[in-house]
């Protein structure tokens, strides 16, 4: 009956809650480690030159 909507729609929602609250924490930990890792080696990411838009596109040339 009624109730036991009432009690998976609460057990669904403190479930989806805990993992939403572990899935967080996994992706900041793996962020905090690869942070770190870029820290520890900067020569591995070093920064690239700016590049105008005219120079990544090609010549246009119009086909007939």
């Amino acid at each position: 009956g009624v109730h036991r909507q009432i009690l998976f729609t609460t057990v669904g929602w403190f479930v989806g809650y805990y993992l939403t609250k572990r899935t967080d924490y996994i992706y900041a930990k793996v962020d905090r480690e690869l942070l770190e890792y870029v820290r520890h080696h900067p020569e591995d990411f070093k920064i690239a030159e700016k590049k105008r838009i005219g120079d990544l596109l090609e010549d246009f040339y119009p086909v007939r």
